[in-house]
């Protein structure tokens, strides 16, 4: 558990400081580590809340979350979110669908960033609630937030500003882990809940304290790109370490 704390506290500054939770990264560390793949979402999704409730915050703080289009893609990916968390998988598949979506998680981190506002959107942008749906239910599967894979389609589809994106991102994994969250209590119980997290709680406090350090790197000191770039590979290490077996 000792080395945990402090991977799990770079991964919440790398992930926070890309507008990210890094709920796919803690699960592929605490597998390594040999925690119950059960009990996996469990913590990441509750690391993910308190990562990137703050960039939520900051984000609505500065104006710059578009609320209404927003909410409607964390609203309709959310109750799908709650069923992933609800559905029964082996550790075999459990595992597979991680490492599957770390890497293209880290593929997606590679992707070019979304251009002015006076470029006009691709037509698939009106199209990206329905995309969002599969998107919450694999959050809730393999506890991820869901915003890693969300924000380079956003990008793509011209859907917003770059700072509208990382806004929506956040906005879109806070509800959907705290959706997913809600379907792994029910699953297994409030009794399982507080098992998992008992050990968990100093990774709890690495995160917080990783996630705000993050933020203040992004804006003050560290490109963007070269943090993307580290966060990518990271991602990238750690789903060819699971599917490695």
């Amino acid at each position: 558990m000792d080395w945990l704390i402090p991977a799990f506290f770079g991964t919440a500054l790398l992930y926070a400081s890309v507008g990210f939770g890094g709920g796919s990264t803690y699960s592929a560390l605490l597998s390594l580590a040999g925690f119950d793949y059960r009990l996996l979402p469990v913590v990441s999704l509750c690391c993910n809340v308190l990562v990137v409730s703050g960039a939520t915050l900051r984000f609505a703080r500065a104006g710059v979350m578009p609320w209404k289009r927003g909410l409607l893609l964390s609203c309709i990916a959310a109750p799908l979110a709650f069923l992933g968390g609800l559905t029964p998988v082996k550790e075999a598949t459990f595992l597979l669908l991680l490492g599957l979506s770390l890497v293209a998680a880290g593929l997606a981190l590679f992707l070019p960033r979304a251009p002015s506002l006076e470029t006009k959107p691709a037509p698939l942008a009106g199209h990206m609630p329905w995309i969002a749906a599969p998107l919450g239910y694999l959050a809730g599967l393999v506890g991820i937030g869901g915003g890693i894979f969300l924000a380079p389609l956003l990008h793509l589809t011209r859907w917003a500003s770059a700072r509208q994106i990382a806004a929506t991102a956040s906005l879109f994994i806070l509800i959907n882990s705290i959706a997913g969250l809600a379907g792994q209590l029910a699953k297994n119980g409030v009794d399982r809940f507080a098992e998992a997290l008992a050990p968990a709680l100093p990774l709890l406090v690495a995160v917080i304290l990783g996630g705000q350090l993050g933020s203040l790197l992004a804006l003050r000191w560290l490109p963007v790109k070269v943090i993307r770039w580290l966060t990518a590979a990271l991602t990238i290490w750690a789903g060819s370490r699971l599917l490695g077996g």
